[in-house]
């Protein structure tokens, strides 16, 4: 079992893409589609989706607010994560996504670490929060993993449940 867990692994690109990028657009709608339909109990609706685009912006996920990163599973864009700069040491994980068809690949893993990387050396960040939902228990467990802590709501976010942060850097 490791070595095709790791096999399967080492076939996860992952580099930083413009927001804007027909690629990395494409992951965003199927990102909200995900979660949207997830929120509703059904599937997402086009309008709900570009609802949740439009309210929720990701042009700021890039310099000099933010990064993001697109991966790559066997040459395809299968998932992604945004960061946006909060203040001078703290970035916001936001948008950390993988494709249903390659879940269980350790994509979330790679995306996160790789996440993290470019909040230290990038935005110069030292610190990592994020928001996400209740019903997002694959994502709650992974930031447990990956040794993130629930702190108190910093945002009011909207549709968030949960708040997690994480020191990087020295």
């Amino acid at each position: 079992m490791g070595h095709v867990d790791t096999e399967r692994r080492e076939l996860w690109d992952i580099a930083p893409l413009p927001v804007g990028h027909p690629e990395a657009a494409a992951l965003l709608r199927a990102y909200y589609e995900d979660i949207v339909g997830r929120y509703h109990g059904r599937r997402a609706t086009g309008e709900e989706v570009d609802a949740a685009l439009t309210e929720e912006p990701s042009d700021d996920l890039a310099h000099p607010t933010g990064h993001f990163l697109v991966g790559r599973w066997e040459g395809r864009p299968a998932g992604c994560a945004g960061l946006r700069v909060l203040d001078e040491r703290t970035a916001e994980l936001t948008r950390l996504f993988v494709l249903p068809g390659a879940r269980g690949t350790g994509g979330g893993a790679r995306l996160l670490a790789a996440a993290e990387r470019a909040a230290a050396e990038v935005l110069g960040a030292r610190v990592i929060r994020l928001d996400t939902r209740a019903d997002l228990v694959e994502a709650r467990a992974l930031y447990a993993r990956h040794g993130y802590t629930e702190i108190p709501d910093y945002n009011g976010g909207k549709y968030a449940d949960h708040w997690f942060e994480k020191r990087i850097g020295r």
